[in-house]
């Protein structure tokens, strides 16, 4: 290789740690609720160990380990699936004002 070629495939691999760093510990944490193990920005210790309800199919999900989060007027929701997290970001007010189903009531969609 030429000095031309190992400068430019160092500048691409210094490019492309910096984006994994920023998206798996910057802003793209967010998409999942949180950065890593220390949380995202709202949440308080009162989660930490409890169980929180999925707004859209009534699954039990642990705050810690869950597939997604959405912030609604002011209220971090927690969700068991992308779907359940997508379906309440299209509709909020809908999820986040009905009771969530009881557990054994779930939506009748897959987790796969």
């Amino acid at each position: 290789m030429d000095p031309e070629s190992i400068k430019s495939l160092l500048s691409f691999l210094l490019w492309g740690g910096l984006f994994f760093l920023m998206m798996r510990y910057g802003c793209g944490a967010h998409i999942m609720g949180g950065h890593g193990k220390h949380g995202g920005h709202g949440k308080t210790d009162d989660t930490a160990g409890s169980q929180a309800k999925d707004p859209v199919c009534g699954m039990a999900v642990d705050p810690g380990k869950a597939a997604g989060a959405s912030v609604h007027a002011g209220k971090t929701y927690y969700f068991c699936s992308a779907s359940c997290r997508d379906k309440f970001e299209k509709e909020p007010a809908k999820y986040a004002a009905a009771p969530a189903r009881d557990e054994n009531q779930h939506g009748g969609h897959h987790h796969g």
